[in-house]
């Protein structure tokens, strides 16, 4: 066995023995040894590959698998510029805390710095976006064992520090693999054995023994509220369940895994300055990284409210410099007065029949009603993708929050970069028929998948649609809430003439494209609907299909104006 080969052999099957399931692989030669191992793996049944044309797309696909599963995913490039094509999804693992595993195949080192082909600077491309960046080192003939100890070590232990099994920082990693020729096999597609061998019965190299923290006891204000922002699921949940047993109201973004327990529109209630001051907490439990509503904010920067932020990582969010105690969720104590939650869920409720109200009186599907309607008519045990501008937004201040859905969003650094992508990805790990492949981490899985997402972002990421040979289209709906360009910076400053010059210009950017032709062109089945009727019909029919529905950017931008008046009349008195 030659060396690359080796070394992709030993790579792939300590991969497996950690726990990985999927990965993912962008074409190239100088990758080809880890490419080649991993095929094998697949032909062996012991593991699902999935291949991409693009760089991109392929690292968003990964981000999307390891989102919906909670486990490491592995995206495999060549060397030079198709490393690079990984970083925007590398920012989105690192703020997010996914476990995604960047393998880069590199050129050996007496190659760097002489213009050989396709060779750059790869080792710490990524700089502080991983948790930890290893140069492998140029695998050798005759050192086989101490090869193997090195290569199933490092493997093991980047996967535990991806996991964050000892940090509670979970993240994405780097390895860099530096490649010399022959760089295919020279014998038959044969596990690791002998020298190459690894732990008996399966095991990985090295596990992880964690002992769980202690939770200090509660003590704390009964006027609590819960505040829950994107993070792992699994946090959020249990930050949902000490809310409820404790009497505490929460409010949740729909990314949170708080969602299902959250009062309807907290950001628009939080926006009623008398409302609040009759209802202020005393202290607020942040959990996760609460970043979508500016009434949220201005509450967390309030200096009458005792901050308390919720996280086992030392890079924990704090973004109002706010922050009086960090640790793990307190231990339940006695129980609130009832009358605390009642209250907000009262409000809640004035406040959502409000905005019903609102946007019942629309006479076709506007993007709020787009997103109210969606969630309503989501079968149970769905998986919903939500796009990071507009649609997360809408979803958060107008849906009614429900417990039967898993819902995603890339609000790690909220970009709209392949989200496409991620909804394939996500889509085939919620939809995985073996529930083997699935850990606590990523809900419960099976159901549909649906995606809401913007008109620039669904564009954004088109290749995200282009499903090669052999690869297969999961039931995933896409919606997209198509008005012709970015409806989002429409919120900037509305209705300011000193603006509206150059909008259309530089933030409106229409496209002027038909998407559901864009869509059939990359063999997608498409349609467009305008009416609520058409939006049921469509989620009815199944996937894969995208389905557009035609918005108009200034409606939105008013309707921001008037969900606020319409929350403080609801609240008034």
């Amino acid at each position: 066995m030659n060396p690359s080969t080796a070394l992709a052999r030993v790579l792939v099957d300590e991969l497996l023995r950690g726990g990985v399931t999927d990965a993912v692989v962008a074409p190239g030669s100088r990758s080809a040894p880890v490419a080649l191992a991993l095929a094998a793996a697949e032909r062996a049944g012991r593991l699902t590959l999935h291949v991409r044309i693009d760089e991109r797309t392929a690292a968003f696909l990964a981000l999307g698998l390891a989102k919906a599963s909670g486990r490491p995913v592995p995206v495999l490039t060549t060397s030079g510029t198709a490393t690079a094509h990984l970083h925007a999804a590398v920012l989105e693992a690192d703020a997010a805390g996914v476990p995604l595993l960047a393998l880069t195949a590199d050129r050996p080192p007496e190659l760097r710095d002489t213009g050989a082909n396709q060779t750059i600077a790869q080792p710490g491309l990524y700089g502080g976006a991983v948790r930890a960046a290893v140069d492998v080192g140029v695998p050798e003939a005759g050192r086989e064992e101490a090869q193997n100890r090195y290569w199933r070590s490092l493997v093991a232990k980047v996967l535990l520090v991806a996991r964050g099994a000892l940090s509670g920082d979970p993240g994405p990693v780097h390895l860099n693999l530096p490649l010399r020729e022959p760089l295919l096999p020279d014998d038959a597609d044969v596990p690791p054995d002998g020298p190459w061998a690894g732990r008996p019965d399966g095991a990985p190299w090295t596990g992880a023994a964690v002992t769980a923290a202690a939770r200090p006891a509660d003590g704390g204000p009964a006027r609590t509220l819960v505040v829950v922002g994107d993070g792992p699921p699994g946090l959020g949940r249990a930050a949902g369940e000490l809310a409820r047993a404790q009497g505490w109201p929460v409010v949740a973004e729909p990314s949170s895994g708080a969602w299902g327990g959250s009062v309807r529109g907290g950001a628009l209630l939080l926006g009623v300055p008398d409302w609040l001051a009759a209802h202020r907490p005393d202290r607020v439990l942040v959990v996760g990284r609460p970043t979508l509503s500016r009434p949220v904010s201005a509450l967390l920067a309030d200096p009458a409210v005792r901050v308390e932020t919720v996280s086992a990582s030392p890079r924990w969010p704090d973004a109002g410099r706010s922050t009086t105690r960090v640790g793990t969720l307190p231990a339940p104590g006695a129980p609130a007065d009832p009358s605390w939650r009642a209250a907000w869920c009262a409000a809640a409720d004035r406040v959502g029949t409000a905005v019903d109200g609102l946007l019942d009186a629309e006479p076709a599907l506007t993007a709020g009603r787009l997103a109210r309607d969606l969630v309503a008519g989501l079968p149970d045990g769905a998986l919903l993708v939500l796009g990071s501008s507009t649609p997360v937004r809408d979803v958060d201040r107008l849906a009614l929050p429900r417990a039967g859905l898993t819902v995603l969003a890339n609000r790690g650094v909220a970009g709209i970069d392949g989200t496409v992508s991620t909804a394939v990805g996500a889509a085939r790990a919620h939809q995985r028929a073996d529930r083997r492949h699935r850990d606590d981490g990523g809900g419960s899985g099976g159901g549909r998948a649906f995606a809401l997402l913007g008109d620039l972002t669904f564009l954004h990421d088109l290749q995200g649609l282009l499903l090669g040979e052999g690869e297969p289209r999961p039931d995933l709906t896409l919606v997209v809430a198509d008005n012709d360009g970015g409806g989002i910076f429409a919120q900037l400053e509305p209705g300011d003439p000193r603006y509206e010059a150059g909008y259309r210009r530089v933030f409106g950017t229409p496209h002027g494209q038909d998407l559901v032709a864009v869509a059939e062109a990359l063999g997608w089945p498409a349609q467009r609907v305008s009416s609520p009727a058409g939006l049921r019909d469509a989620v009815a029919a199944g996937g894969p299909q995208v389905v557009v529905v035609g918005t108009d950017q200034r409606a939105e931008a008013g309707l921001a104006v008037r969900l606020r008046a319409a929350a403080a009349d609801a609240l008034a008195g």
